[in-house]
């Protein structure tokens, strides 16, 4: 028998948690959670959820560390470190202070874990995937952003609350960057059981529904008052790495360097549908969008350039 994966999650806060517990559940790797000396919380969740294993059915092994070594041969690495987004601050408002913990941690990653599929979730998410890719040395398809996954949650989500139809019904992505103002829900591309949703939902209604996915984040800070969302996040994340550990090649908007695509000629961090599978991002794929999605896409694209140089 094949001796199981290793996933490590570094950042053992409330999403890095969720995603150790969501990954647990699943039943198809190891996990390491991964935190600095005076955060000791990780070790208690650690703890917690090897204790659900007898009721759960799950036989993983949740461990904690304060050190890289344990980390070692990881097959995939998710970046959650980072600053917390506060009510009122943007996701740029991040951008110095995580760029510097990004970096550090991928040069680590680099070391201990040569082989591994790097997943960052840190934001400004797309500014942090250029920091791992500088960083650490990898080709492009090992460093995955998971913003678009999020997103089109999101728009999914709002969208079958309208129509009154299950979410698994609806196929809409959102793709862009992973700002509050850069992400593109793409309406002309979305569906519901193969029916345009443009076709069942007025074109205002679609607006509003559209403004509240590209606030969806800045929605829950508030709703939380402290901190931000990590249930949605985390299962984003854990069907990445469920893809990638699984080999199942989902086709899943995630955040990729673009080569070309959409026209953006720069090479840059941005969301766009791609195929997932062991060798991390096996496939980028264009989507066919309209001409003012695309504008929008490569107005995204700039913009990370834009705050990439910042810190460059």
């Amino acid at each position: 028998m094949n001796p199981r994966k290793k996933v490590t999650v570094v950042g053992g806060g409330q999403t890095g948690g969720m995603i150790a517990y969501c990954l647990a559940n699943k039943n198809i790797c190891n996990v390491v959670i991964k935190d600095i000396p005076e955060f000791t919380q990780h070790y208690g969740k650690a703890l917690d959820i090897m204790q659900c294993s007898a009721f759960a059915g799950f036989e993983t092994m949740v461990t904690a560390t304060i050190d890289w070594e344990t980390t070692a041969n990881s097959d995939v690495i998710v970046i959650t470190a980072g600053a917390p987004r506060l009510p009122g601050m943007s996701r740029e408002d991040l951008l110095k202070g995580n760029a510097d913990i990004v970096g550090a941690m991928v040069r680590n990653v680099a070391k201990h874990s040569p082989d591994a599929v790097i997943i960052m979730f840190s934001n400004p998410m797309d500014v942090m995937c250029h920091v791992a890719l500088r960083e650490s040395g990898f080709p492009r398809n090992r460093i995955i952003g998971q913003g678009g996954m999020l997103d089109s949650e999101r728009f999914r989500t709002f969208l079958a609350m309208e129509l009154g139809v299950s979410q698994r019904d609806i196929h809409a992505y959102v793709l862009g960057g992973h700002t509050d103002t850069t992400m593109v829900p793409i309406v002309s591309r979305a569906c519901m059981g193969g029916f345009p949703v443009a076709s069942l939902i007025g074109a205002q209604r679609l607006e509003e529904i559209v403004a509240r996915t590209m606030k969806g984040g800045a929605e829950l800070v508030q709703l939380y008052r402290a901190g931000s969302a990590f249930f949605a996040p985390a299962v984003a994340t854990t069907t990445m790495v469920e893809s990638i550990i699984m080999d199942e090649k989902r086709v899943l908007p995630c955040s990729v360097l673009l080569e070309g695509e959409y026209g953006v000629v720069e090479e840059v961090f941005c969301g766009t549908i791609i195929k997932l599978g062991m060798g991390g991002a096996e496939q980028v794929y264009e989507v066919p969008v309209s001409d003012q999605e695309r504008e929008r896409i490569r107005a995204a694209a700039r913009s990370t350039q834009e705050l990439f140089a910042l810190i460059s």
